[in-house]
């Protein structure tokens, strides 16, 4: 019997989902049709076996898309069909266990956020990587929009001068029937409040644009809903190139916003959007005195018009796996998401400065997030209101 074709020599490659809710209906999916010419879906896995036949008959609407396999356990998946990339949509808790399966058994992995619940899981996760691949990856679309990419490379260049204050704001509203859902809201299934689930798309993209930390400072509280996390965070982070930054992260913000804003000695960059962002969600203001226009237009126009999305990052996840390459989003720059935001809870829950390297084997807050402490940990966090 013949070898199978290597991943770089096939013209689609093939992919397989795990889990069928609404983040690969909605995102997924929409970015396999666009990029049905490079990769094929040929598997969908998930416990529901109503929710994974309902998926498999909305599969076959999107263009590009044809008969999908249906499979209720992962394992079985990946020996019947060796995909070359899973894409993963199930719940936090989940995410350490099915991308290290996926990755043993050869396989990409590109995983929703948070790819894993602690600095642990993501270092158990990276032992499974192979020099050349397979990578795990996470999903990080808002820094692939050409608004994003734009943004990086002027701050990258120095043409927007020194960055030297900046504010990230991902303040939106959840109800008490959002946190109905049994896995969310609790540390064992959601790895936090909305510093894990919901803020960390905007913080990723702050460090995209600003580089590595340095320290952090930070409080939490839990003021309104009955949950073991918090539901609101606040930091002061200082980052290398020595830029100061607040950070704020909400599910109890009535008018929801997304923002990101770094002021340059230059000009202030602007982003603010709520789930997604075009070129006009970028604003660009010269110093006072700044008085070229060419050189302002230049920053007003980026070379592409390319919303963020899951299609704009998968199409450099399936170049980078043809190439044998690691993708962004991945190792040591996903794994810096991660430490930030386990800085994040360890500053807020000990009133100390946290600094990069602090968080190793041996720390509680390198097992789980909430690290073990008396006023948040589970055994005591649940039903709580107020700030410890």
């Amino acid at each position: 019997m013949a070898e199978p074709a290597k991943p770089a020599a096939r013209t689609r490659l093939r992919a397989a989902v795990v889990g069928t809710g609404g983040i690969v209906v909605g995102a997924h999916l929409p970015a396999l049709s666009a990029l049905s010419a490079e990769v094929e879906l040929v598997a969908a896995v998930d416990i529901d076996q109503q929710g994974l036949a309902d998926f498999r008959e909305r599969a076959g609407t999107f263009d590009g898309v044809g008969e999908v396999a249906g499979y209720t356990n992962l394992s079985t998946m990946l020996d019947a069909e060796r995909p070359d990339l899973v894409l993963i949509g199930t719940p936090p808790s989940l995410h350490r266990e099915q991308a290290v399966a996926a990755l043993r058994a050869g396989a990409w992995v590109w995983c929703e956020k948070p790819l894993c619940l602690s600095l642990a899981e993501f270092d158990e996760i990276a032992a499974a990587e192979r020099e050349g691949g397979p990578y795990a990856a996470t999903v990080a679309q808002h820094r692939y929009g050409s608004g994003a990419v734009h943004a990086r490379a002027l701050l990258e260049s120095g043409e927007l001068g020194a960055p030297s204050v900046a504010h990230c704001q991902t303040t939106w509203y959840r109800d008490a029937a959002y946190y109905a859902v049994p896995w969310r809201g609790r540390w064992a299934t959601e790895g936090g409040g909305p510093t894990m689930g919901h803020g960390i798309h905007q913080t990723d993209l702050l460090l995209h644009l600003l580089g590595d930390w340095t320290e952090i400072r930070a409080m939490a509280a839990r003021l309104v809903h009955e949950v073991e996390s918090e539901d609101v965070s606040t930091a002061l982070v200082r980052f290398a190139n020595g830029a100061v930054a607040t950070v704020v992260n909400s599910v109890l913000s009535p008018q929801e916003v997304s923002r990101i804003r770094i002021d340059c000695t230059e000009a202030t960059v602007e982003l603010t959007h709520l789930y997604g962002h075009t070129n006009e969600d970028w604003v660009y203001t010269p110093r006072p005195g700044l008085e070229d226009a060419e050189r302002v237009k230049r920053w007003r126009t980026p070379a592409a018009d390319v919303p963020s999305s899951h299609t704009a990052q998968l199409r450099g996840v399936l170049a980078a796996l043809r190439a044998g390459t690691r993708p962004a989003g991945s190792g040591a720059d996903a794994r810096r998401t991660i430490e930030f935001n386990a800085a994040l809870y360890k500053a807020a829950f000990t009133g100390g400065t946290v600094r990069p390297g602090e968080i190793a084997e041996g720390d509680p807050y390198y097992a789980a997030m909430h690290g073990n402490h008396p006023d948040w940990a589970p055994q005591g966090a649940a039903g709580k209101a107020g700030q410890p």
